[in-house]
């Protein structure tokens, strides 16, 4: 899927000089700056940055996420970044909703019929390698983002690093 023909010239050139002047930064701040959303920034991010499955690949995609062991779960809104430490859980739908809960301190309902796409990225974020899984909505915008954790040096943790490099290039290959 290539999201970079999608986006109008002048939203493309804003998104651009954006990403120029900060290019390791939150990437909604970015995108609010140059008035595009932040689909359109991870659009014009280095190629290999942003890797997009397709939105029928929901269910395979948080299902291998469920296998990671603890990552960092985030929903950004303007209002609040919340930040989650803990094992995603195994989800099921009913009532519309694609309902997670178990025992992690992650659970809620997640409307998945929103859900337009979903991005890996790998891109540097204030200085530091930083790579996360997003799914985004109609909108452009993040639904909710699921981190490569850190150990307690800072670095990405090996393991889930692998992981999220496999299925990542699974999707690069598509």
């Amino acid at each position: 899927m290539d999201t970079h023909s999608e986006i109008a010239p002048d939203r493309r050139e804003r998104a651009l000089k954006a990403l120029s002047e900060k290019p390791d930064g939150v990437v909604e701040s970015i995108a609010a700056g140059a008035d595009v959303t932040a689909a359109e920034i991870l659009a014009v991010l280095p190629e290999g940055s942003a890797v997009i499955a397709g939105k029928e690949r929901f269910d395979e995609i948080w299902s291998e996420l469920t296998t990671w062991g603890v990552v960092l779960f985030l929903v950004h809104t303007e209002d609040v970044v919340a930040e989650i430490d803990g094992i995603l859980p195994a989800g099921s739908e009913s009532h519309g909703w694609f309902n997670i809960h178990g025992d992690s301190p992650i659970g809620g309902h997640i409307r998945k019929d929103n859900c337009a796409s979903i991005t890996f990225v790998d891109r540097a974020f204030h200085g530091r390698r930083s790579c996360s899984v997003w799914f985004m909505n109609q909108k452009g915008a993040a639904m909710c983002k699921v981190f490569v954790k850190r150990d307690a040096g800072r670095e990405l943790m090996a393991d889930q690093l692998v992981k999220f490099e496999a299925l990542r290039d699974r999707y690069a290959s598509l």
